[in-house]
C-alpha cells in the first residue's frame, strides 16, 4: 500500500511537470500605442493641428515652429517649412498657410466643415487643401483635420478669482465652482456654484470657448454667484496656463482664475 502511494506522487509528479512545461506563455506587450505616440510629439513638439489625406497618402503637422508634409508620392515624400501666421478669412472660419522652402512652396488651406476620411471613414471637423509647387510642376491634395487641444487644460481646476476678485465658498453654495476639462474629447463637467454643469469645449490655436453649456435647476439664493460666473464662462475667448493657475479671459474684460487641484 505504502509503495502504490508512493508510486501515485512521482506520477502526479510528472503529470504537473509535463503541464508547466507545455502551458503557453504570456508575454506582455509593453509598446506604446500610436495614439499614446502621438499625444507625446503634440506635447513635445507644441503640435496644434493635423491632417491627413488619402490618393496618395500623405500627412500635414502644424507646430508652433514648424509645418510638416510628407507623402507617399514620389518627388513630394518631404517638404518642411518654418511656422507662419495664417491668412484669415472675412466671412468664414478659414486659414490658409503659404510656406516657402527652396524645395518649393506649399499653400494649405483649413476649413471648419465636416470631413469623412474616404478610405477609413473618420469623420473630422475641418477639411484642408494642400497645393505644392515645385520646379513649375504642382500637386493637389484633399484631406481631413483637427486641431489638438491643449493637454494642460486636461484637469481638474477650482475657481480662486472671479473678474479680479477673491472667491469665498460664502459667494457660492457649499464649495467653489470648479472644471473638469477633458481634452481628449474636448468636453468639461463641474460646480457652477449652486447647479452641477457639463458641455463641450471649441478648440483652436489661441481660441477656447465653452459651448452647449447645461446645468442643473436648484434654486439659488440671492447672493449666490453663479450667474455671474455661468455669464463669464460662456464669454471665454482666450486662455493662459501658467503657476497651476487657469485663466479664462475675454476681450470685454471678464475674467476667471482656477487654480489646480489634481
Amino acid at each position: 500500500m505504502k509503495k502504490a502511494i508512493q508510486l501515485l506522487v512521482i506520477a502526479l509528479f510528472f503529470i504537473c511537470c509535463k503541464t508547466n512545461s507545455s502551458a503557453p506563455k504570456i508575454v506582455e506587450n509593453n509598446e506604446p500605442t500610436f495614439a499614446y505616440k502621438q499625444q507625446i510629439e503634440n506635447l513635445e513638439k507644441g503640435i496644434y493641428f493635423r491632417a491627413n489625406g488619402n490618393e496618395p497618402d500623405w500627412s500635414l503637422k502644424i507646430s508652433e515652429k514648424t509645418i510638416e508634409f510628407a507623402s507617399s508620392k514620389q518627388g513630394y515624400e518631404a517638404l518642411n517649412g518654418n511656422h507662419v501666421e495664417p491668412i484669415r478669412g472675412i466671412d468664414a472660419n478659414v486659414k490658409m498657410y503659404q510656406v516657402s522652402t527652396e524645395a518649393g512652396t506649399m499653400t494649405i488651406q483649413i476649413m471648419q466643415q465636416e470631413c469623412v476620411n474616404k478610405m477609413s471613414g473618420d469623420k473630422s471637423s475641418y477639411s484642408v487643401q494642400i497645393e505644392i509647387l515645385k520646379k513649375n510642376q504642382s500637386i493637389h491634395l484633399l484631406g481631413c483635420g483637427n486641431y489638438i487641444t491643449d493637454p494642460r487644460l486636461h484637469d481638474i481646476w477650482v475657481l480662486e478669482k472671479l473678474n479680479g476678485e477673491n472667491v469665498t465658498v460664502e459667494n457660492f453654495t457649499k464649495e467653489l465652482p470648479n472644471l473638469e476639462i477633458n481634452s481628449t474629447t474636448n468636453t468639461f463637467m463641474g460646480f457652477s456654484g449652486c447647479n452641477k454643469m457639463g458641455g463641450s469645449i471649441f478648440f483652436e490655436k489661441g481660441l477656447l470657448r465653452f459651448t452647449n453649456v447645461v446645468t442643473t435647476e436648484m434654486a439659488c439664493r440671492e447672493n449666490n454667484k453663479e450667474a455671474i460666473f455661468l455669464k463669464a464662462l460662456q464669454s471665454t475667448t482666450n486662455y493662459k496656463v501658467e503657476n497651476l493657475r487657469l485663466t479664462l479671459a475675454n476681450p470685454s474684460g471678464s475674467e476667471l482664475v482656477f487654480r489646480k487641484v489634481d
